[in-house]
């Protein structure tokens, strides 16, 4: 995907909602907006928009001194928690767990402060089990799990991350060679170890940072030892619409499991804001 004018005033937007999210001095404030700006008129717009939020959110942590996101990150990850029994029970009486698991991830990535200022997790959550997938290749992400003799799993959001343990524990099911992947450092809400062992992840799949702070997976960013992984990987399972933005095009077998929540991913999809996908590469 390429940056569009349309992205531009998204990053201020998003720089907004990260400042929010700590109290600052103005002038603080003030001086990493105007960083910010800066930022925005060198943007590669032949890039992803993921670069460029890179370093915004970069310059906001710099500025500020700290991880604006980390007291939300800690407390989505237990409101997220609270509902994992019920969820997991969902899960085990349906007639097809993979599924509905794959769709109870895919729901739960509408945990996203990187676009919205406040989320109403189980009722976002409760809609989303109930709306159509709009691009839904399941039968054929069945048949790879499968036959795949290893699975790379790129998480997105903390909070969200609880979601994904209940797919990944289907997933285990079909294939016990899994590797779950976190940032190896904070950018927005995505998830970082930390998250992970909040959640009690690491007690389930073996789980890897991949050596970057920045949204998505910019490949060249990564760590040797992540993309030694990723590499060698027979399928990859890529959450969260800044994996889509930077893995688009990728030759490894990749199943994008997101909510496209911004117009212009939604219109390089064809698809209306909001919509579903369980995309195969």
């Amino acid at each position: 995907m390429l940056t569009t004018i349309d992205c531009l005033p998204c990053f201020l937007r998003q720089a907004v909602i990260a400042l929010k999210q700590r109290p600052a001095p103005k002038e603080v404030q003030t001086k990493i907006m105007k960083e910010i700006i800066a930022i925005m008129q060198e943007a590669d717009l032949e890039k992803p928009p993921a670069y460029t939020t890179t370093f915004i959110h970069r310059e906001i942590r710099n500025g500020l001194g700290e991880d604006p996101f980390s007291h939300v990150k800690t407390s989505y990850n237990e409101l997220a928690m609270g509902l994992y029994p019920e969820l997991k029970e969902k899960i085990r009486r349906n007639s097809d767990p993979l599924r509905t698991a794959a769709r109870v991830a895919i729901a739960g990535n509408v945990i996203d402060f990187g676009i919205f200022t406040t989320i109403d997790m189980e009722g976002s959550l409760n809609r989303s089990l109930e709306a159509k997938i709009a691009v839904d290749d399941f039968a054929c992400f069945r048949e790879s799990l499968g036959s795949a003799k290893s699975v790379l799993y790129l998480l997105d959001n903390a909070g969200e991350i609880a979601f994904d343990r209940l797919l990944i524990e289907e997933i285990l099911l079909f294939n016990s060679n899994i590797c779950a992947v976190v940032k190896g450092s904070p950018v927005l809400n995505d998830a970082t170890m930390k998250d992970a062992q909040q959640i009690g992840l690491t007690d389930v799949c073996r789980i890897i940072d991949n050596g970057s702070d920045a949204v998505g997976t910019i490949f060249e960013w990564t760590s040797p030892e992540f993309q030694e992984e990723f590499n060698k990987s027979d399928l990859i399972v890529s959450k969260g619409q800044g994996n889509f933005e930077t893995l688009t095009g990728t030759t490894k077998e990749t199943y994008f499991l997101f909510q496209s929540k911004c117009d212009v991913v939604s219109k390089e999809l064809g698809l209306s804001p909001g919509s579903m996908l369980l995309k195969k590469s």
